[in-house]
């Protein structure tokens, strides 16, 4: 069972950046994926981003391509979201997951508490 812990989320203007963090515990981290969703007031949980096992291999959400990017510390047991020309439709609150395998796949894994991140305008 992995536990995770996200941090980082805050209110932001509109055009700024955030880095989101999540630090996993209770499985070998270098040994699955991670996946980034987020949630909006009213709105179902949608996928943002991934990363396999290794780091080498990210997939985005086209909401957010090119403007954000994962990556991973497998030293030091976290992931990462860098979050840049944010908008106010990126707001809601985001959740870092573990897949069960190396790469991910097409479900929504077992995820941490969440942290809020609002674009304001």
């Amino acid at each position: 069972q992995v536990q995770l812990v996200e941090s980082g989320g805050g209110l932001v203007q509109v055009g700024g950046s955030l880095r989101l963090s999540c630090a996993a515990s209770g499985r070998t981290f270098s040994s699955y994926a991670m996946g980034w969703f987020r949630q909006a007031p009213g709105k179902e949980r949608e996928f943002v981003a991934s990363i396999n096992w290794s780091g080498d291999s990210t997939w985005y959400a086209d909401s957010v391509k090119g403007r954000f990017k994962t990556s991973r510390d497998n030293d030091k047991n976290t992931a990462f979201l860098q979050m840049n020309s944010l908008k106010p439709e990126d707001t809601g609150v985001y959740y870092c997951a573990a897949y069960r395998g190396s790469y991910p796949d097409q479900t929504f894994p077992p995820a941490g508490q969440g942290t809020q991140v609002t674009v304001s305008s």
